[in-house]
């Protein structure tokens, strides 16, 4: 099922630079998509009741460096802040959830490559953080390698989901962080998950590869899991100086509509530092501009749950 997936390649998860807009009329349009990709004009749905606890979160976008374990991590920090108990699952090769929380990904005795590939208890694998209810799965370098070998495992796009059922009623929120691609592992991430959360820079070809992310989404649907859906759109490295952001915000609104998050995440320094200092933006600088908007974003998130 789905072994077409199988095959796809890697993208490099880098951040995009930073663009600065004139008025030319020349200028291509920030929503345009890769060349011949569709995306689907979907109706927006209408505000849905308060989800039921746990919820379990796939953070996913297969274009890379747009701040998807930024969001995973310090969306989850922020979330335990409130008092929720949180569970990331790290299952990007780069390891960064983990580092970003200040566990040192050598030498594990158990990861998420374990759990996956060698049906190690994920409870073996659960660390905790410096955060108070806050825990994480973290991922070793061995990661790097499980997406070929998954290719001829038995039931090899339910590995997570089997593994996650130990703990399923044990955290509030699961967060999955997804490597950028849609190989193997984040196909696992979705048939384990109920819900995607999709991150979307505030720059050109904001929705590049998602039309691709949204048929993978409808297609794990269809086979795996009819739970699935893209629940989430958060806006981030928002830069209120540009009228970019502006024109990319207004765009993402109308096309995806109640389904992005009010609140927007700003492009800021602290939080690029944060992650080399092994600590969320709420335990590295609370003040900043970058943890007052995780602690919105939590608040606003929290409050669709029940």
């Amino acid at each position: 099922m789905l072994d077409f997936l199988a095959g796809k390649g890697h993208v490099t998860d880098t951040e995009s630079p930073s663009v600065e807009v004139a008025d030319d009329p020349t200028t291509p349009d920030p929503m345009s998509t890769a060349p011949g990709e569709e995306i689907e004009a979907t109706e927006a749905p209408s505000p849905s009741p308060a989800r039921p606890l746990p919820r379990w979160i796939a953070v996913a976008n297969q274009k890379g460096g747009v701040g998807k374990t930024t969001t995973a991590v310090n969306l989850g920090a922020c979330l335990a802040d409130l008092g929720f108990r949180v569970l990331i699952i790290d299952l990007d090769p780069q390891g960064n959830a983990s580092t970003g929380l200040g566990i040192n990904i050598r030498g594990l005795e158990a990861s998420t490559y374990e759990v996956i590939m060698d049906d190690t208890p994920i409870e073996d694998a659960i660390e905790a953080t410096s955060i108070k209810g806050l825990f994480v799965v973290p991922a070793s370098l061995d990661l790097a390698g499980a997406e070929i070998e998954l290719v001829p495992a038995f039931s090899r796009e339910l590995k997570l989901r089997n593994a996650l059922a130990e703990v399923r009623d044990d955290y509030d929120f699961v967060f999955i962080d997804c490597p950028p691609s849609l190989g193997l592992l984040t196909v696992n991430a979705l048939a384990a998950a109920n819900e995607v959360l999709v991150p979307i820079q505030c720059e050109y070809y904001a929705l590049e590869g998602l039309g691709q992310l949204s048929k993978n989404v409808d297609l794990v649907r269809r086979g795996l899991n009819p739970a699935l859906e893209i629940s989430t759109i958060v806006l981030v490295m928002y830069d209120a100086r540009t009228n970019l952001s502006d024109q990319v915000a207004q765009e993402v609104r109308g096309h995806f509509g109640d389904r992005v998050c009010r609140t927007m995440v700003p492009r800021t320094v602290r939080l690029s530092e944060a992650p080399s200092f092994g600590q969320p933006i709420i335990a590295f600088d609370s003040r900043s501009r970058g943890a007052l908007a995780y602690r919105e974003l939590a608040k606003e998130i929290s409050h669709g749950s029940a």
